[in-house]
């Protein structure tokens, strides 16, 4: 059987930098075939033409301030069997749409999602929930790396987060896209929703990992600090006028505008903000609400086949080379890393020092390779730290040499 066709779909608004990065990773996907579509404004369309090679992907225009709308353009444009997003200040590890397709493969579900990792490169972000039709999330329980596939039910639906998810191409002929009335926040939660009540399954994938740096917008600053609530409260309005109809929506929105506080403050206790500032972003959150407890509901758009045919990228063949040395040479070692990369590989460069955290941090460069930064003992030492850390990444990374490797990760012998 032929290998699943893809679809990635990015939709950018007035991040033309980040948007290039992350077009710099999904270039360096392991997976074929997939194509590329990127939805977005001006500025974000030539920041793409200037990413990418001329024809390579497929684009749309579109300067309004919907998500939900902006993806149903990707949509349109999709021909892959499984339509997949990512966030324009997110990034792909080059094994994401491989270990999504092996799901799609293996368990014949209709949706997935892999984990999502932080700022540093670590932490995690998102490794899995179920979410009510109150809009409540309570984590689920994987274990191991293998795919572990979920079934929702009516009111409870098996959580995807937006910057890491896919569909199939057909469940959207089926249940209609994203619906419009959800400008910002809970859109693909929206569809989550209609894919339990239709007792559709969906996959866990931890392996499939993304890296969302959660850059700033019109909506939060550098620091993640919001400047508005209101989209985020009207789709919280929105959202259990659909799927609570009977529930009285006032208890939702107080926990809800006390979890927002807590942010808030703890945003000021930071520096992020000035004291006022937290009843000023709160307020917009009420305002948020009352809209959406007003705004109209629409019929959620059906979806047709693509407009145009598939259009297949061709990344550079798997190739993954490993740079290792010290922090004091990093301007050196991060030229070395850089002209590796725009030949076409893979690259992941270490730079190791006895002043850095023991915890490594990870991002990925402009530059087109993998950062890793991280403390060893002695510089005898720094080989085998190398190899530990290339272990712990290299299902994600280079999954193409898993076959390579022993249980532990090790080099096998012959």
């Amino acid at each position: 059987m032929s290998a699943l066709r893809f679809s990635v779909v990015i939709v950018s608004r007035g991040r033309p930098t980040s948007l290039q990065r992350c077009l710099k990773g999904v270039s360096q996907l392991y997976h074929e075939p997939f194509e590329i579509v990127v939805v977005a404004d001006g500025p974000g369309l030539e920041a793409a033409r200037a990413a990418l090679p001329e024809g390579s992907f497929k684009q749309a225009r579109f300067d309004e301030a919907n998500i939900s709308a902006a993806r149903n353009a990707g949509i349109s444009l999709a021909a892959g069997d499984v339509i997949a997003f990512i966030d324009d200040d997110a990034v792909p590890e080059p094994g994401w749409l491989f270990h999504l397709a092996g799901a799609f493969a293996a368990h014949g579900v209709d949706a997935a999602g892999g984990f999502v990792r932080g700022r540093d490169g670590i932490s995690f972000q998102y490794r899995g929930a179920e979410v009510s039709a109150l809009a409540e999330e309570t984590p689920l329980a994987t274990e191991g790396t293998r795919p572990a596939v979920f079934e929702g039910r009516p009111g409870r639906a098996i959580k995807t987060e937006g910057t890491n998810c896919a569909f199939r191409r057909a469940l959207y002929e089926e249940l209609g896209g994203f619906d419009p009335s959800y400008r910002y926040y809970l859109d693909e939660t929206d569809l989550n929703m209609r894919l339990a009540a239709a007792g559709r399954k969906t996959a866990l994938v931890p392996l499939a990992e993304v890296h969302h740096g959660a850059e700033a917008s019109e909506l939060r600053t550098a620091r993640r600090m919001p400047r508005s609530l209101h989209q985020i409260g009207a789709s919280l309005a929105v959202f259990l006028r659909k799927h609570a109809p009977g529930t009285d929506p006032g208890p939702v929105l107080a926990r809800a505008e006390a979890a927002r506080r807590r942010g808030l403050v703890r945003h000021m206790l930071r520096g992020n903000c000035e004291p006022r500032d937290v009843e000023r972003v709160l307020a917009t959150f009420r305002e948020g609400v009352a809209e959406g407890l007003a705004r109209p509901l629409v019929p959620v758009p059906p979806v047709a086949p693509a407009q145009s045919a598939f259009l297949p990228f061709a990344p550079c063949r798997p190739a993954h080379r490993l740079i290792a040395g010290p922090l004091l040479e990093a301007r050196r070692l991060r030229s070395r890393a850089g002209e590796a990369a725009e030949e076409g590989q893979v690259v992941s460069l270490h730079l190791q020092g006895r002043v850095l955290p023991r915890r490594p941090r990870v991002r990925f460069h402009p530059a087109g390779f993998w950062e890793h930064r991280y403390r060893i003992f002695r510089a005898s030492g720094s080989d085998m730290a190398a190899r530990r850390e290339d272990c712990r990444v290299a299902a994600m990374r280079h999954p193409w040499n898993i076959a390579d490797r022993s249980d532990d990760g090790r080099k096998k012998t012959e």
